[in-house]
Order: structure tokens, then C-alpha cells, then sequence
């Protein structure tokens, strides 16, 4: 229970020192960047894997709910396991990347700022420390979505900026609301607060409020115009922390979390959920179609894929459940994994048009193979990863009787393996043309990050193995199931840690 803090003291010691010594140790930033992260994979690792029970870490020794708690229970274990093994990755990444811009201590130390506020969102036990750790993560991922200082990023940023405020306000005004009716910030006491009796219309204000913020920040249809946008004008190992994970935790986790339990989620808001999920499924892999852009055509497919996550989720059953979160952490591997061979197709080439490559297979090997394998993961081909996720929420649809939600997600998927299709066509096979005799393979470090996310594509099926299942996904899918029972999972908790 003790490193539950160091989540958070990790990163942020992380970020200081990089803010206080880069600027004069060149290759300092990358070094604590991957010791922070590798730190921070080995904590999460051993809170999923330590105990099924919820954790509660009381800051100061204040009881709840008068005190600020961090609480880890299954589905916060999993998103830190998810979260910041993807983050390793791409600290690992970044060394050789970011090498080609000035002022790296700035990249890493906003880097780790982000993570640190990931991390803190994820563990916080109520709403007020969830706004600010969302604010910490949000704000650093402006700065760095305009890194690169070039018009488009600029622009980007700014129109990222702007919804990113959208979406806060809507969610700090439904913290006010929450507040001035409960009294309390603490997420297990504003569930005890609430009761269980009919749903009244300040709740279903509130529910409406958090929709639409958490549907920005998750990039879901409507909600979903800033994405194309800030997605591709970022460094890439940006673009893949923004896809594989900063969306899932500020938008999708959040939203799950204050749904399910804590103001409690009923049919209407299932049937609201799932039918964004099955329109953003639809709309993100049909603009994805028309894309020459390659970090573009990646941007609007993660509107695509968030689309079955959150339809697996609104479900509301078991295996919808698991299926949606095994999609979230599949999709946070195989889109980070596309972001990085996009990214090193540009440090190679420097263009991002699809008509303007091809054949780079035969200089690329190693970014080509690990493109192929990440995008029939993405496309849901056996046996990889997406396969199994995918096949889950769609067999869970049909158990429930959601055929039609079932056809959508099998039409999405084909129309998905279309456009990968088309990638893999256009840049990495055919003719290797000219200009691109003497390009070469990336360097190694870039390589080892985008060979080991292949692997988990592999082998990413394992994952709902007995053992691993229970300890990462049944968790985790029990946490939300659990609903507002929650509450009394985290004030037990805390009793007994107080007892001790």
C-alpha cells in the first residue's frame, strides 16, 4: 500500500530534476525519463499483481472522507499496468526520436508531467484530485502536441486547447453540482450520499454534464473534431501516448469510473453509450478511408477503435465488460505501436503522404514488419490481439441480443482491414521507388520499442489465460460490475487500515 504515493512522487521527482539539470545534461532527460518509467511499470505490476482487495492510502493520515485518499482497486491496477507500460516504451523510443529536436529536457520533463498526471487521475479517491491530476496530464499534452513550434502544430495545439477547456468546464461544473448536493468530494462518500433511491434531476444533469465532458477528452463522436487535428501534428512518441493511453484514462477510465460507481449507471445511459460507440466506430473508420495522411488516417481510426471500447463497456454485462477493457489495453498496444512506425517512417523519409512511399519494406524491415503485425492486430485478424477483444464484444452483443450492434462492429472491422490495406499497399510494399534507395532502418532503440509491442500483439491472446485473466481483466471487469457497492469497498478498506 505504501508505494501507492510514489505513482505520483516518481513522475513529478522525474519532471524536476529534468527541468533543473537537462538543460545542461544533454542526455540526462532520456535517462531518468526511462528509469521514472520503469519504475513506475514495476509498481503497477505490483499492485495487480499483489491482492484481489482495494488499497486505500490515506495522505497525512486523515480518514475518509475529511482527508485526500489514493484508492487502487482492479480497474485502477489495470489502467496503471496499461498506462505505464506503454510509457516505458516510448521513453525507450524517444532517446533516438526527439534527438532531432533542440531543448529535449523541455519534451521530457512535460512528458513526465503527463504521466504524473495520468497516474494521479487513476488512483485519486475523489473528484477534486481527479480534476486536477486530468488539468496536469491535459495542459502537458497541449505543450507537447505544439513541440515541433511549426504552423500546423501550433494550430493544433490550439484547437486542442480550446476543446481540452470545452471539456473541463463541463466537468467542473459537474463537480459543483455534485458538490452543492453531496457536501462531499470523496467519490465512495458522494455514492453513500446519493443513496439509492430514484435518480433525480440534478443527477441526470450531472450525468449529461460528465458526458459530454469525458466524450471530448475520449475523442467519441460527436465529441471528436480536435483528434485529427492534435494527433498527427505531435512528435510521435506523443501520438502515441495521446491514442494509446491519454484518451483511454482522462476520457473512457474517468467516465467508467463516476458512471458505474459512483453515481450509477441505468439502461438509458447503456443505450446512450452504446449508440455513440457504434456511431463513433462507424464515422472514425469512413474518414479514415479517404486519408493519404498517414498519421492522420492512424488519428481517426482511434476514433474507430474507442467506439468498441466503449461499447463493450456499455454493454453492461460480464463478458461486454471484459471484452471493452481487453480492448482498451489491446488498442493502447497496437496504436501506440502504428504511431511509432509512422514516426519512423517520417525520421527516415520526412513525409507522411502514403503516395509519396513505397516498398520501404526493403529498407524497413523491422518497421515494416511490426507495421504488418500491428495492423492486422488493429483490423482484427487471427490470431493477434484484436482478434480476441474484438470476437469478445461481438459474441457479447449477440448474448444480449444486440445483433445489430454486433453487425456494426463486424462491419467497422472490415472496413478497417480495407484501409490497412491500402497502408501497408502504399508504403511498405510494391515498388521501392528512387529517392528512397538509401534510406535505412531506424536506430536501435527505436527498434527495440516497436519489436516488443509487436510481441505483445502476438501474444497479447494470453492475456485471458486463467491466471493472467484473473489477475488483470476479471478484477478490473468486477470493479465496474461491482457498481456503487464501490463505496463500501473503499471505507472498508480504509477501516481496516486504520485499525492497523
Amino acid at each position: 500500500m505504501n508505494i501507492i504515493p510514489f505513482l505520483i512522487i516518481v513522475p513529478l521527482g522525474a519532471a524536476f530534476l529534468t527541468a533543473v539539470i537537462g538543460r545542461k545534461v544533454k542526455a540526462l532527460g532520456g535517462a531518468v525519463a526511462n528509469l521514472a518509467a520503469l519504475a513506475l511499470l514495476a509498481f503497477s505490476l505490483v499492485l495487480a499483481l499483489g491482492g484481489s482487495g482495494t488499497l486505500v492510502y490515506e495522505v497525512g493520515g486523515w480518514a475518509i472522507p475529511f482527508g485526500i485518499c489514493m484508492v487502487v482497486d482492479g480497474l485502477s491496477a489495470f489502467m496503471l499496468v496499461t498506462v505505464n507500460l506503454v510509457t516505458l516504451l516510448v521513453a525507450v523510443y524517444s532517446v533516438n526520436y526527439m534527438k532531432r529536436y533542440t531543448d529535449r529536457w523541455q519534451f521530457y520533463c512535460l512528458f513526465m508531467l503527463m504521466v504524473a498526471g495520468m497516474n494521479g487521475l487513476i488512483i485519486s479517491g475523489d473528484l477534486f484530485n481527479l480534476f486536477v491530476f486530468l488539468e496536469i496530464a491535459a495542459i502537458a499534452s497541449y505543450a507537447l502536441v505544439a513541440f515541433g513550434t511549426e504552423r500546423e502544430e501550433l494550430e493544433a495545439a490550439f484547437k486542442y486547447a480550446v476543446m481540452g477547456t470545452v471539456a473541463s468546464c463541463f466537468i467542473l461544473l459537474g463537480i459543483i453540482f455534485i458538490y452543492s448536493s453531496t457536501s462531499t468530494l470523496n467519490l465512495a462518500d458522494i455514492s453513500l450520499a446519493l443513496g439509492d433511491g430514484p435518480r433525480g434531476r440534478l443527477v441526470g444533469f450531472v450525468t449529461i454534464l460528465f458526458l459530454v465532458g469525458f466524450g471530448i477528452k475520449a475523442a467519441l463522436v460527436p465529441f471528436h473534431t480536435w483528434l485529427p487535428d492534435a494527433h498527427p501534428s505531435a512528435p510521435a512518441p506523443i501520438s502515441a501516448m495521446l491514442s494509446g493511453v491519454l484518451i483511454k484514462t482522462l476520457g473512457v477510465y474517468a467516465m467508467a469510473r463516476i458512471f458505474f460507481n459512483i453515481i450509477g449507471i441505468d439502461d438509458t445511459m447503456l443505450s446512450i453509450l452504446r449508440a455513440m460507440a457504434v456511431v463513433s466506430m462507424m464515422v472514425g473508420v469512413l474518414l479514415a478511408l479517404g486519408q493519404w495522411d498517414f498519421k492522420r488516417l492512424l488519428a481517426y481510426h482511434s476514433i474507430s477503435q474507442i467506439g468498441y471500447v466503449v461499447l463493450g463497456i456499455g454493454l453492461g454485462t460480464p463478458l461486454g465488460i471484459l471484452g471493452g477493457l481487453f480492448h482498451l489495453f489491446n488498442h493502447s498496444i497496437f496504436k501506440s505501436l502504428l504511431f511509432l512506425n509512422s514516426g519512423a517512417v517520417v525520421y527516415e523519409t520526412e513525409t507522411r503522404d502514403l503516395r509519396e512511399l513505397g516498398g520501404l519494406n526493403k529498407r524497413m524491415p523491422v518497421t515494416g514488419t511490426t507495421s504488418f503485425i500491428a495492423s492486422m492486430s488493429i483490423a482484427g485478424m487471427p490470431p493477434f490481439n484484436g482478434f480476441w477483444s474484438k470476437l469478445l464484444i461481438i459474441v457479447a452483443c449477440v448474448q444480449v441480443g444486440r445483433y445489430g450492434c454486433a453487425v456494426w462492429a463486424v462491419a467497422a472491422s472490415i472496413l478497417t482491414l480495407a484501409s490497412f490495406m491500402k497502408v501497408q499497399r502504399y508504403a511498405f510494399f510494391g515498388q521501392l521507388k528512387e529517392k528512397w534507395a538509401n534510406v535505412r532502418e531506424v536506430p536501435f532503440l527505436m527498434k527495440t520499442s516497436m519489436v516488443a509491442l509487436a510481441a505483445i500483439c502476438v501474444l497479447g491472446g494470453l492475456l485471458l489465460l486463467p491466471g493472467l485473466k484473473s489477475a488483470f481483466l476479471d478484477r478490473a471487469t468486477a470493479t465496474l460490475l461491482q457498481g456503487r457497492e464501490y463505496a463500501g469497498a473503499v471505507m472498508g478498506s480504509s477501516d481496516q487500515e486504520v485499525t492497523k
